[in-house]
């Protein structure tokens, strides 16, 4: 697949992998960056695409026809599916389950759930979690918003790509920062989720 325009060298970092054995999230001890290009890779489809630090695709995201954002699927590079997100309610009531895919198939307990936006944030609960752990901050932006953890601590950050000469690009092409000690893999559910808020995808 062609790549896109990589980030700078000072900002890489290798590719999230995902673990065969299934037993925990994958998660990256260093601050890495992603482009998200909020444009499905499938002909006529909606979805996007998520770059690594070396310009290549690392994940892609598809509704394979789903009308109005109702279910997606995240996969990596090679179109195996990592998560599955569904909108499970309406109106006021609106909320997004995320479920994880390993080699046994589709676990059947949600792995988050995040809970329609309210003055522009959205709450965030980890499976067999009962309190919010984590917000995002802005996400009723298309393109400037802020994922932060129980404390208050900014986790990861997205915001309009610009290149090395300055240039911002535009609103469909994003750059993703992860902080450390993060689940890449989660933070990048929860960008999925905010591309559906904004029916993006």
């Amino acid at each position: 697949m062609a790549k896109i325009q990589p980030l700078p060298a000072a900002a890489s970092s290798p590719s999230l992998s995902c673990s065969s054995s299934g037993d925990e999230s994958p998660t990256q001890q260093k601050q890495a960056a992603y482009t998200v290009w909020m444009k499905s890779l499938v002909f006529s489809g909606n979805g996007c695409a998520v770059y690594g630090a070396d310009g290549r695709v690392a994940f892609r995201v598809d509704n394979y026809g789903c009308r109005g954002g109702r279910e997606v699927f995240f996969m990596d590079r090679a179109g195996k599916t990592l998560i599955r997100i569904r909108r499970k309610s309406f109106g006021i009531f609106r909320r997004w389950e995320a479920c994880r895919y390993f080699d046994g198939g589709e676990e059947a307990r949600p792995w988050f759930t995040v809970c329609r936006p309210r003055k522009g944030g959205a709450a965030v609960t980890m499976r067999g979690g009962g309190r919010a752990a984590y917000a995002v901050e802005g996400c009723s932006r298309k393109s400037d918003y802020k994922i932060s953890g129980a404390g208050g601590a900014v986790v990861a950050t997205i915001a309009r790509k610009q290149t090395a000469s300055g240039v911002v690009l535009g609103e469909d092409v994003l750059t993703l920062t992860v902080g450390p000690e993060v689940d890449h893999l989660l933070v990048l559910g929860l960008v999925v989720v905010c591309g559906l808020i904004n029916r993006r995808l």
